[in-house]
């Protein structure tokens, strides 16, 4: 009796029998899979399909949901991963909303004047709760990747309907955070490869962001839950075809690398707000050096005011509504000196404090005649940019911390912190901060 054949593909009438098998007339290919091997034969004793056409199949096809079998992929890790990435991107939403209030300078409620060291902290935990998502967003896209090869229903149905309103909703949110992070890194390093502005255009997709997340968080609500009530290796609500529990890396393993990864993101970048984190914190775009101890965003030399700076004619002015005094330096140095224990905190989220010493604002306005809580201009020796004129409101103006300073730590001031005077006020952004100053007038 020939020997009936067991292993592959028994071949077609027409083939010669490599096994061992004498083909018979009734003997018929069986249907092959996408994967080009025979259905119900054993994995392991096929090789890869030679037929061109099983081959173009399996590069062209996109993989579907049930090809992602990880147990790590799983409800219970993304939303508690969401949860941390949701309390990050809400805290960065209001300290940025902060931020750009203190920057707005004409919102009709006023920025608070106290405490001194209030923006530096709202500015650096904007920075760090920012730098804080990328590990968690990346392990929130990864956790969640298979959802987008699920099989959708007809957008014709009211079921594909709202599939197709979730993912539009999700790829709003994607992207509206991807552009959040990668421009504020870019912001933090100040490097701008792009045309627009960013503050406004960083400002505007913080809503967009925001409002995404809303969504989605109502839509996901009933997963979340059932999600975060459960035990995190709890197979209750995994996608079909996951594989089971297994040796290697566990769902806790995941989430404990997870939360260790957006810590050692914020310990490396905190030294830029944190000085005693700067010896460790080697992302940090600012070191805090600098002339006379403190860094330096914009130098004289780019701002292209050496050489009036250093003009020995120079002469500060404040200009009243009817009344200008002018004053030398020398004439600014004999005036009473007031000095003050403030931080520089730039919107880059890097902050130093100093001693600058000075004259109050608001006994140069009374020389003018200026009325208490009157909101002055503040205009640089720089020409052109977005801040060279600045708003000094009224109640910034009247207080008594808020200094034309001339001295740094003891010492005059190095022209790249605005020699031969800036201001410098409590709780006031860093580009707000004007240096070089020719002059402080009423508005119109």
């Amino acid at each position: 009796m020939r020997p009936s054949c067991q292993v592959g593909c028994p071949p077609g009438p027409s083939v010669p029998s490599v096994t061992g098998c004498s083909p018979t007339r009734s003997a018929r290919r069986p249907p092959t899979s996408a994967s080009g091997r025979c259905d119900g034969a054993p994995r392991s004793t096929l090789g890869p399909s030679t037929d061109p056409d099983v081959r173009s199949t399996v590069r062209t096809a996109p993989p579907r949901e049930s090809d992602f079998t990880s147990r790590l992929r799983s409800p219970a890790v993304a939303s508690r991963v969401g949860v941390a990435l949701g309390v990050c991107f809400a805290l960065a939403f209001v300290t940025g909303v902060v931020s750009h209030w203190a920057q707005a300078q004409t919102w009709w409620i006023p920025y608070p004047t106290a405490p001194a060291w209030g923006y530096r902290v709202t500015q650096g935990l904007h920075t760090l709760s920012g730098i804080a998502c990328i590990p968690l967003l990346l392990v929130k896209l990864w956790t969640v990747f298979p959802r987008l090869f699920q099989a959708m229903a007809r957008p014709t149905t009211r079921t594909g309907l709202l599939q197709l309103l979730e993912r539009a909703s999700i790829a709003v949110l994607v992207a509206a955070a991807i552009f959040q992070l990668v421009t504020g890194l870019a912001n933090a390093a100040q490097w701008y490869p792009w045309g627009f502005g960013f503050i406004v255009t960083h400002y505007a997709m913080a809503w967009v962001a925001i409002g995404a997340l809303l969504v989605h968080v109502a839509v996901k609500l009933p997963v979340i839950r059932a999600a975060l009530g459960a035990d995190v290796e709890s197979g209750a609500l995994d996608r079909p075809g996951t594989a089971p529990r297994s040796a290697g890396l566990t769902r806790r393993g995941l989430l404990t690398t997870t939360w260790v990864a957006a810590v050692v993101a914020v310990l490396a970048s905190a030294g830029n707000t944190v000085t005693p984190l700067r010896r460790v914190s080697g992302l940090a775009v600012r070191d805090g050096e600098g002339p006379q101890g403190v860094p330096v965003n914009k130098s004289a030399e780019s701002a292209g005011v050496t050489e009036t700076a250093r003009d020995p004619g120079f002469r500060f002015a404040v200009v009243g509504a009817d009344r200008t005094v002018e004053l030398s330096r020398a004439e600014l140095e004999a005036m009473p000196q007031t000095s003050a224990t403030l931080p520089i905190a730039c919107v880059e989220g890097w902050s130093a404090s100093g001693e600058w010493s000075g004259v109050r604002v608001r006994d140069l306005l009374d020389l003018a005649g200026v009325p208490a809580g009157t909101d002055v201009a503040v205009q640089s020796l720089q020409q052109g940019g977005v801040y060279t004129r600045t708003t000094l409101q009224g109640s910034f103006a009247d207080h008594p911390d808020t200094l034309l300073a001339l001295r740094l730590n003891g010492e005059d001031l190095d022209i790249d912190h605005g020699f031969p005077c800036r201001v410098i006020a409590p709780n006031r952004p860093g580009v707000l901060q004007t240096k070089w100053v020719r002059s402080i007038e009423v508005q119109a």
